[in-house]
């Protein structure tokens, strides 16, 4: 099996442990505070990593910590806009596609660190357009605080996009992976600590969605991605991250009874062509070892 088709099948189980990560915590936040949720979430599964051989980190160079605490601040702040969003929205699968805008973002805030955009990156944006206005126009959809929360951790999760692949290209996945989660639940821990009261009295399901989210979710699901993205550019990985709204969707379909309405689903079907377009590139390169593996036709 080559590189490439190693990274798609890490990265296409990535989608969906992530998928399965909007349902777990979903049912938590019904319970746990969600910033609370978080800190517990992220430290007890970087503590887990940490168990398997995280062990690595006491050899990390200055210039290598501060690559990993990039990474683990960027998607700190970018799950604080996250699970305040889930909390709120009360559509779980549209929240999914405003989220999944950060792919469609990542090639333009790698600008910021000198690396050029095509042309596609700017033909998908009357596709963005044209489906945040689907979903704006539907009766049923209000561009709220959640909608705004969730763009704003798109944002955020494309820099971490970013900056990930570019750590798991010189560190180690475990140690890497490590870091990010204990300071993402370190940051989460401390604001959660500022602005919301704690309270451990919950019933036992409750603490199973948590340990699902924390072992499944996270644990497995972000030592998985990191290592799918050592193993192939961002633009490349960035393709197969695109299914994640759309196992969500789903999802949300069969565990929560969630329906759309046309408009809804029109929004969504354009935000995720936009996704695709915006990566059109890497979406042809990525097919083209497909067809060369179709054998030829005899006559």
């Amino acid at each position: 099996m080559s590189t490439h088709h190693k990274a798609d099948l890490l990265l296409l189980l990535t989608t969906l442990l992530a998928a399965a990560g909007w349902i777990f915590s979903r049912e938590t936040v019904q319970g746990l505070e969600p910033l609370l949720f978080m800190a517990l979430r992220f430290t007890s599964a970087g503590l887990v990593l940490i168990a398997l051989g995280g062990s690595a980190m006491r050899y990390f160079t200055r210039e290598q910590w501060k690559s990993a605490s990039m990474v683990g601040c960027a998607f700190g702040f970018a799950m604080i806009f996250w699970i305040l969003a889930l909390e709120m929205t009360t559509h779980v699968g549209v929240g999914a596609f405003l989220t999944g805008l950060g792919v469609v973002l990542v090639p333009l805030i790698s600008l910021l660190f000198g690396e050029r955009s095509g042309p596609y990156v700017y033909l998908s944006i009357p596709f963005v357009i044209a489906g945040l206005a689907c979903l704006s126009l539907d009766s049923e959809f209000h561009l709220g605080l959640a909608e705004v929360y969730f763009l704003l951790s798109a944002l955020l999760f494309s820099m971490t996009f970013i900056l990930n692949s570019r750590a798991a290209a010189r560190l180690p996945v475990l140690p890497l992976t490590s870091v990010q989660l204990i300071i993402t639940g370190i940051i989460t821990g401390v604001v959660s600590l500022l602005i919301e009261d704690w309270n451990f009295n919950q019933p036992p399901a409750i603490w199973g969605w948590l340990v699902a989210s924390a072992l499944i979710a996270t644990s497995l699901r972000f030592l998985v991605q990191t290592k799918g993205q050592s193993l192939a550019p961002a633009s490349h990985t960035a393709i197969i991250m695109t299914l994640e709204p759309v196992w969500t969707a789903l999802l949300a379909a069969l565990w929560l009874g969630e329906t759309m309405t046309t408009l809804q689903f029109s929004g969504c079907a354009l935000i995720f062509f936009a996704m695709l377009v915006n990566r059109w590139p890497a979406v042809r390169a990525w097919l083209r070892p497909s067809r060369k593996e179709i054998p030829a036709k005899t006559h």
